[in-house]
This record gives C-alpha cells, structure tokens and sequence, in this order.
C-alpha cells in the first residue's frame, strides 16, 4: 500500500485526507486552509460538476462550510476513484 505523506515538524508525519465536492461551491475554499493553490489547480471531474481537495490534520473549516462534501478519503481511496469513469476518460487529454 502507497500511502502519501507531508512531514509538518520532525516528530509528526499526517497523512493527507481527501473530500470531494460540488464545483459551485469552490468560491467557498480558503486555499491557505488546503493542499491546492488555487481553482486553477484543482481537478474536476470528466462533466465539469465535482472537484477535490487534499489536507491534513483536522478538516478545515472551508471544508466544513461546504453542503456537498463527501466523507474523507485516504490517498489510496481517492486514487481509486479517479480511474472510474467519473473521473477518467482514455480520450483525455493531459
């Protein structure tokens, strides 16, 4: 198992925790609060409607405020889910 990390000080190492959303609530998100710079750097899904985000620690209260989030994902989980069709279209171009 992969797991992705982010070391904040020398003695604690958090592992990043992932939410999925509805894209008509980004004007909501703090990105001092994430791991994304800005909407311009967030992902969406193949129809336009669903993003993510990554953190760690406790859930920041952007994320909080959002009505549509989802349940916190591990790295692992979330990289699942973005090989689904929702997601992943071989004629995408990267």
């Amino acid at each position: 198992m992969i797991e992705e990390f982010y070391t904040t000080n020398t003695d604690v190492v958090l592992p990043k925790k992932y939410i999925i959303f509805d894209c008509n609530e980004i004007y909501k998100i703090n990105f001092s609060q994430v791991l994304e710079t800005s909407e311009l750097t967030l992902k969406k899904s193949i129809d336009g409607t669903k993003t993510f985000l990554k953190y760690q620690g406790d859930m920041p209260s952007s994320i909080v405020s959002l009505n549509s989030k989802s349940i916190e994902y591990t790295h692992e989980e979330i990289l699942s889910i973005l090989t689904t069709s929702e997601w992943y279209s071989p004629n995408e171009n990267n």
